[in-house]
């Protein structure tokens, strides 16, 4: 923070090119001079703002952002009487959630409505901290931002070695969250329970680590055009439960359709029963039968968007666009921030052909669309052992090819 320090007026007139005289500038005994949030303590003087200066001398030789040099003011900022209240009433509400999971016979009704409040309060905290980096926030600073990602690096550093001097490997670690794994090279009596470890993290960083779930296994989606992975799309099976935890991929994304959300989520339940991808790809190659013989109802294959502008504002003829060039023409008004649905019925097709609104009568599907979308769904859960889609696809058309081999023997006998 602190940059310059001027004695005279003359020094400061000249850098910061303030008037073409020093006259009006007064002398440093009676105020002082400021350039880059810095003044020398014998220059504040002790006239108007002088306490400020002091303060500001104070503050700027501090370096309170580990790894940013950023200084924190000491008085409580707004943004704290704004979020506190919100963080306090989230925790009430999880350690509610707690309870009720405790019970011999917890209320799915009570804890659904825990849930809906709990992840209400999150995403207003999500959307707060996001509002930091806004640029035209109006009261929002990016060097705020800046220090709680700073802030948010150490508490993940600290946490991740003390686990790691624990006896356990970190698997993946992002922003709030951690994953873990026994270290193999640890005994287990030398290893430290994770309930304890969390409850010493907590006490060091002072920000509540809490131990969320145990997992059999878990795997986190590389992302499509590279063998990184993004950093919150995965999907675990919950140990001692039946249900898996998923995050990022298809079966989450509001607008995939049901048939390819349930074959993904049925595809899931066959790699955890089998270990084979094989035998996901069995399933998968039935599921596309289905779709190319027209099994499939139209009501299962209903796309959902959410419009983000007015149609003049789309430049590419995506899917989306024919809808409201389909919703425009019928007179339907659809505007930025709601929804709009349809069934893509021939994707080949540039007009407004492209697709049939939900409310219509819809007469068939585009099977090679939904398709692509089953393949690229499969992709997400095969893909951290090593398929991508290039391989599904041969080996889906190695095993149609072997069919169609064995019927061309069947017809020569």
């Amino acid at each position: 923070m602190a940059l310059s320090t001027y004695t005279t007026p003359a020094q400061l007139c000249e850098a910061m090119h303030l008037v073409d005289t020093t006259d009006p500038v007064p002398d440093t005994e009676q105020y002082g001079h400021v350039h880059a949030g810095y003044v020398a303590p014998a220059h504040t003087g002790k006239g108007i703002g002088s306490r400020l200066l002091k303060r500001m001398h104070t503050i700027g030789e501090r370096d309170d952002v580990p790894g940013l040099g950023y200084s924190i003011c000491d008085e409580r900022g707004y943004l704290v009487d704004v979020l506190q209240p919100i963080i306090d009433a989230r925790d009430e509400i999880k350690a509610a959630i707690r309870r009720e999971k405790e019970r011999d016979d917890p209320d799915e009704d009570r804890l659904a409505e825990l849930e809906g409040r709990s992840g209400a309060l999150k995403w207003i905290l999500v959307a707060c901290f996001g509002y930091q980096g806004f640029s035209n926030a109006k009261f929002g600073r990016i060097e705020c931002h800046e220090a709680i990602n700073a802030f948010a690096r150490e508490i993940l550093l600290a946490a991740k070695q003390q686990l790691e001097a624990g006896g356990w490997r970190v698997v993946h670690g992002i922003v709030d969250s951690i994953w873990v794994t026994p270290d193999p090279d640890v005994d287990d009596d030398d290893r430290e329970d994770l309930e304890a470890l969390a409850t010493a993290i907590t006490d060091r960083v002072e920000i509540r680590l809490e131990h969320e779930g145990h997992y059999n296994w878990v795997a986190f989606v590389p992302q499509r055009e590279s063998n990184a992975g993004p950093l919150t799309m995965y999907v675990g099976k919950v140990a001692d439960e039946d249900e898996f935890k998923i995050r990022g991929i298809e079966a989450r994304q509001r607008s995939t359709p049901p048939f390819i959300e349930n074959i993904q989520r049925s595809c899931l339940e066959q790699l955890d029963s089998t270990r084979s991808p094989e035998a996901v790809l069995r399933h998968l190659e039935k599921a596309i039968e289905r779709l190319h013989a027209g099994e499939v109802p139209v009501e299962e294959l209903v796309e959902r968007n959410q419009v983000s502008k007015p149609l003049e504002g789309y430049n590419q003829n995506t899917q989306n666009v024919a809808a409201l060039k389909r919703a425009r023409d019928q007179n339907l008004a659809v505007h930025p921030g709601q929804d709009i649905e349809y069934v893509v019925v021939d994707d080949e097709n540039s007009s407004l052909d492209r697709v049939a609104l939900v409310h219509e009568s819809i007469k068939g599907y585009d099977p090679s669309h939904y398709e692509n979308r089953l393949i690229r769904a499969i992709e997400s859960i095969l893909s951290p052992l090593g398929w991508n889609r290039t391989n599904i696809r041969r080996e889906l058309d190695g095993t149609r090819e072997t069919d169609l081999d064995m019927f061309r023997a069947l017809e020569q006998e």
